[in-house]
């Protein structure tokens, strides 16, 4: 399968502090575009925003009607029935500090947690989503395979037994 062609902004210079983020996001949505379950338009383009908490506040606050920073967000721009058949498959963003402040907090190289939530957020552009508890399951199931092909550790493993939500915090 084609991977996805990613189109990147960094826009915040505090992601100097991780020159391979758009080599990473790169592998990180070609392993799930091949893993997700969906053939895609060959050429079919991602745009990928790298940014600050404060863009994401902004963000989450218009889109979500959130006030507040968060990792990641998607925006898928098609239907999940139509993702094969879509030239463009919709924006992910990441928050520079969320993510840093996160991988410090679980233990977790900033790297390999950049590359966890480029995948959630792949996966959400396809149609994946964890509202419900079974849907959650398949998605990091999901998530934990494609994270797997990449060498990177499954970013659920330390979760407590009893706790349902996923570890990436959808603030």
């Amino acid at each position: 399968m084609t991977a996805p062609v990613l189109d990147t902004v960094e826009e915040s210079p505090l992601w100097q502090a991780l020159p391979e983020a758009e080599a990473l996001a790169e592998k990180a949505v070609a392993a799930a575009a091949a893993s997700g379950g969906v053939k895609l338009l060959p050429g079919a383009e991602v745009s990928l925003l790298l940014t600050d908490d404060a863009h994401m506040r902004e963000i989450n606050r218009e889109w979500r009607e959130k006030d507040k920073p968060t990792n990641v967000l998607s925006f898928p721009a098609v239907q999940p029935g139509k993702v094969a058949k879509a030239p463009f498959l919709g924006d992910i963003a990441v928050a520079y500090e969320t993510l840093a402040r996160e991988a410090a907090d679980d233990g977790k190289a900033v790297a390999d947690h950049f590359t966890h939530l480029v995948v959630h957020g792949f996966l959400h552009l396809l149609g994946h989503d964890h509202i419900e508890p079974d849907e959650a399951e398949r998605m990091e199931a999901l998530e934990v395979a494609i994270l797997a092909t990449l060498g990177v550790a499954d970013p659920y493993a330390d979760r407590p037994l009893d706790e349902e939500t996923p570890s990436v915090r959808m603030a």
